[in-house]
């Protein structure tokens, strides 16, 4: 059997950035690769340069070496093929919900009626009817997020990024967007990477984690999650998350016992 060929593959990234007349080494040989319609979580210590590594994904930076391939064909980047959801939903405060959701097709020339009758079906289906004319300082953080996930999703990139997308609202919601987000991938059959300090979110929406060392960085180890509930809340009550978890804190070091007095 051959082997598959993955969506996107990062092999050998390297990126120094120049501070003060001093080269600082950041990606130091990156390999990365995650198959079609895969969920990979990208996590390490803060400052390691994951959001960086998206930034070369997205060609708002270019690499200083290395080779990025989609569908096993080599390519500078993948500028205009790639949704890239932030931590900041970065939606337009004078545009309305609407505005906002149509912000990717209005670049794309679709027409408007047929742009319009796609955003209010992605609104319907999100939870958002009602509140298509509503502006972004009335909605609440959960609110803007679906909002932001949607803008993503409707210009049906090849590829999702998600830098932290989550990490500024409370649990509750959280979970609740998580569960959005699975059934948003599953529906448009997307190729995710998501970036997290949340290890907890990463067992629970991944099928693969891949772990990065501090600076200059690698990656220091890769792991798949066997979990079958793919429920956020599921996948946290499955006997292995547990596993898993302690696993990935391990590999960052991070106590997750009190020492003995």
């Amino acid at each position: 059997m051959m082997p598959t060929v993955p969506k996107l593959s990062l092999t050998g990234l390297r990126k120094s950035f120049n501070i003060k007349g001093a080269s600082l080494p950041v990606l130091n040989g990156i390999d990365i690769s995650v198959a079609s319609g895969g969920f990979l979580s990208v996590i390490g210590p803060s400052g390691c340069g994951k959001t960086t590594v998206f930034n070369i994904i997205a060609g708002l930076l270019e690499p200083d070496d290395g080779v990025i391939e989609v569908d096993g064909v080599a390519v500078e980047n993948l500028r205009g093929r790639v949704g890239y959801m932030m931590q900041k939903d970065l939606l337009f405060p004078w545009r309305t919900v609407l505005q906002n959701v149509l912000l990717g097709l209005e670049l794309k020339k679709v027409p408007e009626a047929q742009a319009r009758e796609m955003a209010m079906e992605f609104l319907n289906t999100y939870g958002l009817a009602g509140f298509e004319n509503a502006y972004p300082r009335t909605l609440s953080g959960g609110m803007r997020q679906r909002v932001a996930l949607i803008r993503t999703l409707i210009s049906d990139p090849d590829i999702l990024l998600l830098d932290e997308p989550f990490s500024a609202l409370d649990y509750q919601t959280r979970l609740y967007l998580e569960g959005v987000l699975m059934e948003a991938v599953e529906t448009h059959k997307k190729t995710v990477i998501l970036v997290t300090h949340d290890i907890d979110e990463a067992v629970a929406l991944s099928r693969h984690v891949t772990v990065l060392s501090g600076r200059p960085t690698q990656v220091k180890a890769n792991y798949s999650i066997d979990i079958q509930e793919r429920t956020p809340i599921g996948a946290r009550s499955d006997p292995r998350f547990s596993e898993y978890f302690h696993a990935l804190c391990g590999e960052l070091d991070i106590q997750t016992r009190r020492k003995a007095a």
